[in-house]
């Protein structure tokens, strides 16, 4: 007999619309190019060989074909020294009547805070310490090494935006790590301010390629201000690949959320505007068997407040690391063109009107493309996740909290399966040995939420 230990929270499945003919049609054309590509699993490499020597090795990534190098001073200066920050600050300026020193002052120290610092050297600390942790707590974590292919050519071609679903705290790292190992341009990332409080963690991020949104703007005009023309910049340059998370949060549940529509108007306006040709968006999805924040997820959906994150209490948590999290999938979606989606969507020429350094508000055309745009990206995540034999198993197991029989659970979840695999889902699961794979699926991934009995 199979019991779960305590009740899971459950929550239905959200519909995501978009809008005109045109994008819903070309939604389809890229739901036809589902990834049906074989997995890698690049921890299989990691354990035959030395983490020291692949964190060491000869690293030359093809960059952005229009890109000049330049540091990230001079990214922030290019900030700094925009038209658009002084038309701001001039706007400020008449509004709160303070003077322009000060508020080049405030925005320099915004910057600070704000910035990214990315540095190989720190790349390569990350990835030997990365190597260590992921051969703990995963079995193997597979990717899609065709839509790396893809990614790569995209990267020399366009500014590219890589769009990853949001499941656990690992997402950005295990997506650093899988372009470190594969000889892709690092990204710059967006993360949450609370991070860059963690003591020596929050520098090691910083020079890793994350910089630092605060969660609260409001109406922080300089503030916002900031943002945009620094995320604008990183876009426009080609100064490496943006990544950001489109659903703003960590989902409690792991399912998708209502997409947040702030930086997507930020990486996008520079195509708007005809500053770059085209930009390419990447959808990603990652799949986990187990996340390493199960619990503390049970926990903040029954009502208990979220921690803080601090650098202590992330040494507290390091008993993780002695547990067997299962299964990893990292797929690189086809990457979407935004040239080909604006097509009979967005009239360009309304921003032929203003120039270029100058804030324009976007129409409400632009602002229902964006949302639709948004929401297609959700869709394409979503599509490209790789189910395990344990996800099976749970939605059983949510249906008879009081226990099954192991055979009743076994022939339940088999249909469940080719159920599955009937609506076209991708699982980790072989045709074989079905009743041997439950059982190793108890005894070795979800000790902590089941138990056997009899």
């Amino acid at each position: 007999m199979i019991r779960g230990e305590e009740n899971n929270t459950c929550c239905s499945c959200m519909g995501h619309g978009a809008t005109g003919m045109n994008m819903i049609c070309l939604l389809f054309r890229y739901l036809c190019l589902i990834i049906s590509d074989g997995f890698f699993d690049i921890l299989e490499e990691r354990r035959r060989s030395s983490d020291l020597s692949h964190a060491f090795r000869t690293f030359n990534p093809q960059p952005f074909c229009g890109a000049t190098p330049i540091s990230a001073a001079a990214l922030n200066r290019m900030v700094l020294e925009s038209q658009y920050l002084s038309y701001i600050i001039q706007e400020i300026m008449v509004e709160c009547d303070e003077s322009r020193e000060a508020l080049l002052e405030e925005a320099s120290a915004l910057l600070d805070e704000m910035s990214q610092n990315l540095q190989l050297g720190f790349i390569r600390l990350l990835g030997f310490a990365l190597s260590k942790v992921f051969k703990s707590v995963f079995s193997s974590i597979h990717v899609n090494e065709d839509g790396l292919t893809r990614l790569q050519q995209a990267i020399q071609e366009y500014p590219v935006i890589l769009m990853p679903n949001h499941r656990s705290y690992v997402d950005f790292l295990v997506l650093s790590y899988i372009m470190f190992t594969y000889d892709l341009s690092i990204p710059v990332i967006a993360a949450g301010i609370p991070l860059m409080g963690m003591k020596l963690i929050g520098e090691i991020f910083r020079r890793s390629g994350a910089f630092f949104i605060r969660r609260a703007i409001g109406s922080d005009k300089l503030y916002w201000a900031v943002l945009s023309e620094y995320v604008r910049t990183i876009v426009r340059t080609g100064y490496a690949p943006l990544e950001f998370y489109v659903e703003g949060l960590r989902s409690r549940t792991l399912k998708s959320l209502t997409p947040k529509l702030g930086m997507m108007h930020m990486v996008l306006e520079p195509f708007f505007k005809g500053e770059v040709f085209d930009i390419s968006l990447v959808p990603i999805s990652i799949s986990y068997e187990r996340v390493l924040e199960e619990s503390l997820l049970a926990h903040e959906l029954l009502g208990v407040p979220k921690p803080k994150e601090t650098t202590g209490a992330l040494l507290k948590a390091r008993t993780v690391l002695k547990e067997d999290y299962g299964c990893m999938h990292v797929c690189f979606g086809n990457p979407v063109s935004v040239r080909d989606l604006v097509k009979g969507n967005i009239n360009r020429r309304q921003y032929n009107l203003v120039p270029r350094d100058l804030p324009m508000k976007p129409s409400k055309e632009t602002q229902e493309f964006v949302s639709g745009l948004a929401h297609m990206i959700i869709r394409l995540q979503e599509r490209n996740v790789v189910l395990s034999a344990w996800n099976l198993m749970a939605v059983v197991l949510l249906q008879n909290l009081l226990g099954i029989d192991l055979d009743l659970l076994t022939h339940k979840t088999l249909w469940l399966r080719r159920l599955a695999l009937r609506f076209g889902a991708h699982l980790r699961w072989p045709s074989k040995d079905v009743y041997y794979q439950v059982i190793v699926v108890i005894y070795t991934v979800v000790q902590a939420v089941l138990h056997l009995h009899g």
